[in-house]
């Protein structure tokens, strides 16, 4: 089954040729692009495309390699030692399933989420590398080889935080997800709002881009900002006249804080359009 997007996923298809290209390939599909362009909603809507079950591993800068293979809960057993339990005659009782064992013990393949892999130590992923290519690995304690039933569809997501090491970038598929064109981010909102006026679209757009265009922003807005964006504007019930006759001297738009995520940015905005009034 190639993936071509779902209903509520709109994949152009350059994304849809990656993802199908890794699928072939059987490598993982490493996943870039500025937050908030659904890099690890892809990995939902696969899941969902291919009816196939979703393991997601979600990394923080204190995650360790290991921990997405097994760990072993020595405190627990020691623990129960203390207190006279049968059960720690069975070390198997303290092994500690991670996400990758999960994905490959699963009966039906499954799609592995590693999200943000930028976030760990710049060795995390290079201690992934013999685990992610040979599909299995060595449980010490329990003498056990943990080989995958099913190989798992693998997707990789960062944020470009820190470089990833050449290693690990040879064994994967790469796809950046570009920020999409006015046309493109118009079909995503009628994903989502059905039903919503043609002509606020146009103009909300405008503002949206005219933002993003901002030389200096810390933060530009992005895919997921306009949809929050929308939504307000909508609940709040702030007309389509009210973005049409917005003054063009004040750079901020209404309901910025959906769209602008940090005071220097919001400063900016604010020189910006006094600037505008003083030439004016």
């Amino acid at each position: 089954m190639k993936f071509t997007g779902t209903d509520q996923y709109v994949a152009t298809g350059d994304l849809q040729t990656a993802v199908n290209a890794a699928i072939a390939l059987q490598r993982p599909l490493l996943i870039k692009g500025e937050p908030g362009t659904g890099k690890t909603m892809l990995a939902e809507e696969l899941s969902k495309a291919l009816n196939a079950p979703l393991i997601q591993w979600h990394i923080k800068s204190t995650t360790k390699a290991h921990q997405g293979l097994y760990e072993y809960d020595a405190v627990s057993r020691l623990r129960d030692s203390q207190l006279g339990d049968e059960r720690v005659k069975d070390i198997g009782n303290y092994i500690v399933k991670g996400k990758l064992w999960e994905a490959f013990e699963s009966d039906q393949r499954a799609i592995l989420l590693i999200d943000e892999v930028d976030k760990a130590d710049i060795e995390f992923p290079n201690d992934l590398l013999l685990e992610l290519d040979k599909m299995e690995f060595y449980v010490y304690e329990t003498q056990q080889r943990i080989v995958a039933k099913n190989r798992p569809i693998v997707i990789i997501t960062s944020n470009n935080e820190k470089e990833l090491p050449d290693a690990f970038l040879r064994r994967c598929f790469f796809h950046y997800i570009s920020f999409p064109d006015h046309e493109t981010l118009e079909t995503i909102i009628r994903v989502h709002f059905p039903e919503i006026q043609k002509d606020l679209v146009r103009e909300a757009l405008d503002i949206f881009f005219d933002v993003r265009k901002v030389p200096g922003l810390k933060k530009k807005p992005s895919t997921s900002e306009i949809i929050d964006w929308l939504k307000l504007l909508m609940a709040d019930q702030l007309s389509l006249k009210t973005l049409q006759e917005r003054d063009p001297s004040q750079a901020i738009p209404p309901l910025y804080g959906a769209l602008i995520k940090n005071e220097q940015d919001v400063q900016l905005l604010q020189r910006l359009a006094f600037m505008t009034r003083r030439k004016g």
